[in-house]
C-alpha cells in the first residue's frame, strides 16, 4: 500500500467481494438493517408530534406518538438481534479465506528456499485482527449508511429546509476525515511491517545467539534490533496523531450541524416551523446523525485503519513472489519414454545469495529403474539434493529434470523425509492417502512386504482409528513408508525415512522398494543402505562420485573409511534377511543395547568429519551411521496430496 487512495479502494473491494460472494447472507443483512433503522426514522417525527401535542394540550395524541416510538424501538431491537447472525455468515468465511491465503503464500516461499518467518505474525495475529475489524467495520459502515439515511429521510419529511442546513457541514467533515484516512493508512502500514520485521529479527537472533556471542557481535545486533524498535515506536506515534484529525472531523460533521439548526431556529419559525419541528430536527441530529458519525469516525479511524493496512499486507505477502516452476516463459517439455528418471545438469544451490553453495555444479543422471543411495557427512547436502529432485527447492543454476520434465510434479515423485506424517484417521486411510483407489489386497500385500502387518494387528486392523500421538517415531515411519510404496508415482525418494527403524527392518523396507517397479533414491542413514543399492553417490564436500559399492573405495577416501568401519564391526551383525528385533519403541524399531542393533558402539572420532554422536532418541552404531545427526527436513502437505485434483 503506497498511495493514500489504495486504502479506501481496498476496503471497498473487500466489502464488495464479500457481498458478491455470499448474496444470500448480504440480502439478510440488508433486510435486518432496514428493520434496525426504523426507530431512527421514526424518532424525530414522533418527538416533534408529541411536543406539539403537549403544547396544544392534547395528551392522548402525544401518548399515541410516544407509544408508536416505543413500538419502533422494539422492532429495531429485533432487527438488530437478527442482524448479527447474518453478519457472521459474511465474516467467518472471510477469515477462512485469509488463513488459506496466508498459508499458501508462506508455503510458496518456504518451498523455494525463502522461509517466511513473518507468516507466523500474520497467521496468529494479523488474520485475527482482520477478522474482528472486518466484522466491526461492516457493522459500523452499515450502521452509518442506514442510520444517517433514516435521519436525513426523517428530516426531509419533517421540514426540507433543515436538510439543506445539515448536509454541507456533514459532507465537509466526511471529506476531511477521508483525506486524512489515506495518510494515516501509510503510517499504519509502517507499523505493521515493523511488527513483522521485529518478529523476524527476534527469530533470527534466537537461532543464532550462540554464533553472535562467539563472534562478539552483541553490540551490533543490539543496535540493529534497537533501531527496529525505535522505528516501530515512531510509527506508533504518527498513527496516534491521527486521533486529533478524527476529533476535528467529528466536530465539523457532528456538532456543527447542531449549532446551525439552533442558529437558524428563528428563520425556520418564520417559514412555518412549529416548536415541535425544531425539537424534532434537533432530535434527528443528536440521536440519529451524530451517533452514526461518531461510530463511523472512531471505527474507521481505528479498526478500519488497521483492517485496510493489515489486509493489504496479507494480500501482498500471500501473492507469489516468483513465477511458479517451471517458468511461464519456458516452452513446455514433453515427457520422453527414453528420458532418465532424474537428471541434474550443472545444478548449484545455496541457502541465500551470499551463502556458500551446498551443491555446486552437480551433474547426475539416474536411469529409470535405478536404485541409488546417497551418502555423506551431515550438512553436506543430501537432504538438499532430495528436495531439489522433488522440486521443493529451485536451483540457483542449472536444471533438474524428472522423466524429462522440470521437477515438482507431485504425480511424478513421492518424497518421504525422516519426520513421518501420520494423520488422525483409519489405518487404511493413512496407507492409501496417495493411492485412494488401491485395492484391499494390494494394501495387505504392501503391509506384508514392509513388515507392517504386526503393527496393523496391534492397532486393531485396517479400519481402526490412528492416534498419531500414541505412535512411536518408528511406527509412524513404517506407515509413511507403506503409503509411499502404494503410491503410483514412478520415483520414490527416501530421505532417511527409515532412520528410526532397526537395521533389519530398514533392510526389509529398502529391499521391498527395490523390488517395486520404478526408481528408488535413498538418502542413506546407514552404510548398509549403500551396500544394498545398485549405485552409490558419495558427497564429501569437494567431489561427487557415483559408482558401484565395490568400485567406490578405490576413488573415494571418505567411502573407503566408512566401509572400513562397517566391515570391521561386529561379525555377528544380522544379515539383511534377518527379522527385525522389537526395540523399546515397538516392532521394527532399534534397541541400541539389544541384540537387534546393527553394530556395537565403537570409535566416535573421524578425520573425514563423520562423527556419530549418541542420542537418546536415535540409536548409534559407530560403524554404520553416515551422519553425525539427522538432517532437519519438514514434511509439507503438498508432498502428501493425491494425484490429480482432490
Amino acid at each position: 500500500m503506497t498511495s493514500r487512495r489504495e486504502a479506501a479502494r481496498l476496503l471497498w473491494r473487500t466489502a464488495a467481494g464479500a457481498v458478491r460472494g455470499r448474496p444470500r447472507a448480504a440480502s439478510a443483512v440488508l433486510a435486518w438493517s432496514l428493520l434496525e433503522a426504523v426507530p431512527t426514522a421514526v424518532f424525530g417525527r414522533a418527538v416533534a408530534q408529541a411536543t406539539d401535542a403537549f403544547i396544544d394540550d392534547r395528551p392522548v395524541r402525544a401518548a399515541a406518538w410516544l407509544a408508536a416510538l416505543a413500538v419502533a424501538a422494539v422492532v429495531g431491537a429485533y432487527g438488530s438481534r437478527r442482524l448479527y447472525l447474518a453478519l457472521a455468515a459474511l465474516v467467518e468465511p472471510f477469515r477462512d479465506d485469509l488463513v488459506r491465503a496466508v498459508t499458501r503464500g508462506a508455503l510458496y516461499r518456504s518451498l523455494r528456499g525463502r522461509p517466511d518467518t513473518g507468516a507466523v505474525a500474520r497467521l496468529t495475529h494479523q488474520v485475527e485482527i482482520v477478522r474482528d475489524t472486518f466484522g466491526g467495520i461492516l457493522v459500523v459502515a452499515r450502521g452509518f449508511v442506514f442510520a444517517a439515511g433514516a435521519a436525513l429521510l426523517g428530516l426531509a419529511t419533517l421540514m426540507p429546509e433543515v436538510t439543506l442546513l445539515v448536509l454541507p457541514p456533514l459532507v465537509a467533515g466526511l471529506v476531511l476525515f477521508g483525506a486524512a484516512f489515506g495518510a494515516a493508512a501509510i503510517r499504519q502500514r509502517a507499523l505493521v511491517v515493523g511488527e513483522e520485521e521485529i518478529a523476524e529479527r527476534t527469530t533470527a537472533l534466537a537461532e543464532g545467539l550462540r554464533d553472535v556471542v562467539a563472534c562478539g557481535a552483541e553490540d551490533q545486533v543490539r543496535e540493529r534490533l534497537a533501531a527496529a524498535v525505535d522505528a516501530q515506536a515512531a510509527a506508533g506515534r504518527a498513527v496516534a496523531r491521527f486521533a486529533a484529525v478524527r476529533a476535528l472531523a467529528l466536530a465539523v460533521s457532528g456538532w456543527l450541524p447542531l449549532l446551525v439548526v439552533l442558529a437558524a431556529a428563528p428563520w425556520l419559525m418564520r417559514r412555518g416551523a412549529t416548536p415541535g419541528m425544531v425539537v424534532g430536527a434537533l432530535a434527528y441530529v443528536l440521536h440519529g446523525l451524530q451517533p452514526a458519525l461518531r461510530t463511523l469516525v472512531q471505527g474507521m479511524g481505528g479498526s478500519g485503519l488497521r483492517l485496510a493496512v493489515t489486509l493489504g499486507r496479507i494480500l501482498e505477502t500471500s501473492a507469489p513472489v516468483a513465477p511458479p516452476l517451471p517458468p511461464v516463459a519456458e516452452a513446455p517439455r514433453e515427457e520422453r519414454a527414453d528420458a532418465p528418471a532424474v537428471e541434474l545438469r550443472g545444478v548449484t544451490f545455496a541457502y541465500g545469495a551470499s551463502a556458500r553453495p551446498v551443491i555446486s555444479g552437480l551433474d547426475l543422471t539416474i536411469p529409470r529403474g535405478d536404485h541409488l543411495a546417497v551418502v555423506g557427512p551431515s550438512g553436506i547436502g543430501k537432504s538438499t539434493l532430495a528436495a531439489l529432485v522433488a522440486g521443493l527447492l529451485a536451483p540457483l543454476e542449472g536444471e533438474v529434470l524428472v522423466a524429462g520434465r522440470p521437477a515438482g510434479d507431485p504425480a511424478a515423485r513421492v518424497l518421504i523425509p525422516q519426520e513421518a506424517y501420520v494423520f488422525t484417521g483409519t489405518v487404511h486411510e493413512n496407507l492409501t492417502y496417495l493411492a485412494p483407489d488401491a485395492r484391499d489386497e494390494d494394501v495387505v500385500r504392501a503391509a506384508d512386504e514392509l513388515g507392517l502387518a504386526r503393527l496393523v494387528r496391534d492397532l486393531g486392523g485396517y479400519g481402526a482409528t490412528v492416534d498419531p500421538a500414541a505412535l512411536t517415531e518408528g511406527q509412524r515411519q513404517l506407515i509413511a513408508l507403506c503409503r509411499a510404496y502404494l503410491a503410483p508415482a514412478p520415483l520414490i525418494v527416501l530421505d532417511e525415512a527409515a532412520c528410526r527403524l532397526d537395521a533389519a527392518a530398514e533392510a526389509r523396507a529398502e529391499e521391498a522398494f527395490a523390488r517395486r517397479p520404478g526408481t528408488l533414491v535413498v538418502i542413506a542413514h546407514r552404510v548398509s543402505s549403500a551396500v544394498r543399492a545398485r549405485r552409490v553417490l558419495v558427497l564429501d564436500g569437494t567431489h561427487a562420485r557415483v559408482g558401484r559399492h565395490a568400485d567406490l573405495p578405490a576413488v573415494s577416501p571418505l567411502y573407503r573409511d566408512l566401509i572400513g568401519r562397517w566391515e570391521s564391526g561386529d561379525p555377528d551383525r544380522p544379515s539383511p534377511e534377518a527379522p527385525g528385533t522389537a526395540g523399546p519403541e515397538g516392532p521394527g524399531t532399534a534397541d541400541p543395547e539389544g541384540p537387534g542393533g546393527s553394530q556395537p558402539p565403537g570409535l566416535l572420532g573421524d578425520p573425514d568429519r563423520v562423527h556419530p554422536v549418541p542420542r537418546a532418541d536415535l540409536p548409534v552404531d559407530a560403524g554404520e551411521v553416515v551422519a553425525d545427526r539427522p538432517d532437519r527436513q519438514d514434511e509439507v502437505l503438498g508432498d502428501l496430496r493425491r494425484r490429480g485434483p482432490a
